[in-house]
């Protein structure tokens, strides 16, 4: 047999796998006790006895959960567990960590959802294809997003694996349920949403770019939506990512999630808003100035009141962590906006900001 018949083989093993995988709990052979060590965690061959026939880009989707990239060093977070008995990897023990807030400002929205999803957690967990899966479910927030600063973050609280699983915004155009017979990335599909997948790809107008690393259980996916300079902006384990979207005034957007996982789910444990006001901008530039171990307002000599209330409303503002990392900083440079505008674009955006700031 050629190499390429086999490659073409091996081709069509992979993603059949992703959609098997998809459709229900990931199942390893009787006996195994995790994922099988002749492939990494990215699918691809490691046997170092023999050359590999094909290796998968970062970017495909895998049958395996991703691991190692959780916010916290809890255990059931960064070690997803195979059971014997069930025969299927299993969501361990509710990790808290990061679960500070105590007040959100919108929460998911129970009458504009897929069938495939149930919430629970007050409206702020949303549980995608409870026992199997056949297609793509997603879910919206309750709140529109037309002005001001909108920030929250989103835990996967689920092994995270299979053709997709999203964050970003869109608007009403975008039908929830228009996928639900059909494994694929929803957000992003057309000029209505921009969807950040947890392959690292983001995705708008159906095209894609490679922005971050992976995210898997117990990453918190942070997005900042500045609908006053038009900016969409997305954060990972509480360190900013990159610039995703400029050109986004004077539009509405909500927030949205959606899986082809069974039995995934993801939890909203913050969510903000404040208008754009000198108060907002202050502390936004109190942020950028001050370096980031350090507590911004125990360092100023400010009223205790005052800092109570700063505190209470614009905290998230100051715990924003806006310096991306190197090989992240590099990635996200092709991100797309609504007009697929150059990076030059974004840039002169962000140069604007400096400067209103």
């Amino acid at each position: 047999m050629s190499r390429s018949n086999r490659n073409n083989r091996a081709w069509r093993y992979v993603y059949s796998g992703v959609r098997e995988a998809d459709a229900v709990a990931v199942v390893l052979p009787e006996g195994s006790a995790g994922p099988n060590p002749g492939y990494d965690s990215d699918g691809q061959h490691s046997d170092s006895d023999s050359e590999p026939e094909f290796h998968l880009p970062p970017s495909i989707p895998t049958a395996l959960p991703v691991t190692g990239e959780s916010y916290c060093d809890c255990v059931s977070q960064n070690d997803t567990r195979y059971c014997r008995s069930m025969r299927s990897f299993h969501r361990m023990k509710d990790c808290h960590c990061g679960e500070e807030d105590e007040y959100f400002e919108w929460m998911w929205d129970d009458s504009t959802k897929s069938s495939a999803t149930l919430l629970s957690c007050d409206n702020r967990e949303v549980n995608f294809h409870m026992d199997y899966s056949c297609g793509t479910a997603a879910v919206r927030g309750d709140k529109e997003m037309s002005e001001g600063q909108h920030f929250w973050e989103i835990k996967m609280t689920s092994p995270v694996y299979g053709t997709d699983m999203m964050v970003g915004i869109g608007t009403t155009d975008v039908k929830l349920d228009k996928f639900r017979h059909t494994f694929c990335s929803l957000l992003g599909k057309d000029e209505n949403s921009w969807g950040l997948s947890y392959t690292g790809v983001l995705h708008h107008k159906g095209a894609k770019s490679h922005f971050s690393t992976r995210f898997g259980q117990g990453s918190i996916i942070g997005i900042h939506l500045d609908t006053w300079h038009g900016v969409l902006t997305f954060f990972k384990n509480r360190k900013c990512i990159g610039m995703a979207a400029t050109k986004l005034q004077n539009k509405k957007f909500f927030p949205m999630v959606c899986s082809t996982a069974a039995r995934s789910s993801m939890k909203v444990i913050r969510s903000c808003f404040s208008p754009t006001s000198l108060q907002y901008l202050c502390c936004l530039r109190l942020q950028q100035l001050v370096p980031e171990h350090i507590d911004k307002l125990e360092v100023l000599p400010l009223p205790p009141g005052l800092k109570r209330m700063l505190r209470n409303q614009l905290g998230w503002v100051l715990s924003m962590n806006q310096e991306s990392s190197g090989s992240e900083a590099a990635n996200n440079s092709s991100g797309s906006d609504s007009d697929s505008s150059s990076t030059a674009d974004a840039e002169t955006c962000q140069r604007k900001r400096c400067r209103w700031t």
